[in-house]
């Protein structure tokens, strides 16, 4: 009888083993996901930050502006004004050299809710100008949340 109880704590042990392993195994994976994850989100947030402005200063693009505008932003631009922001690009021309965009992806927590906030300086011949926008990925695919430009201020 001593033998058989003896037995049974040994295959016990051997599946408490098995299973934390397996625990630790999953929490390993999920850990992997969410940094790969965050890493990710921050290369493309980058991209779509540099591609925005681009697309937007340099191209004039007014479909590529009102196809990315968050909801809010909607408000704030409706089409006719989105017509009028790119005019101001197009009467200004391109401009003078590369543009050089500055700016990084932040999430609201650890994970999840990233927002960037992106600025270029521009060169054109009627004198400099800035641009910032705003980005987001709230759910499905990046945003522009803000977006100004203005004459450049001394500095």
């Amino acid at each position: 009888m001593k033998n058989l109880k003896m037995n049974s704590r040994s295959d016990s042990s051997g599946q408490v083993l098995v299973i934390l392993i397996i625990l630790l195994g999953l929490l390993g994976a999920g850990a992997w996901w969410l940094f790969s994850n965050k890493q990710a989100m921050t290369t493309e947030g980058r991209k779509f930050g540099r591609e925005a402005i681009q697309r937007i200063v340099v191209q004039h693009d007014v479909k590529f502006f009102g196809d990315h505008l968050s909801p809010q932003a909607r408000l704030q631009f409706p089409p006719s004004m989105q017509q009028q922001f790119i005019a101001k690009f197009q009467e200004l021309g391109a401009p003078v050299g590369s543009v050089d965009v500055q700016g990084d992806i932040l999430f609201q927590s650890h994970f999840f809710e990233p927002r960037g906030n992106f600025h270029a300086r521009l060169n054109y011949p009627a004198g400099p100008y800035e641009i910032n926008i705003s980005v987001s990925h709230p759910v499905g695919r990046w945003q522009i949340d803000d977006i100004s430009f203005a004459p450049a201020t001394a500095q």
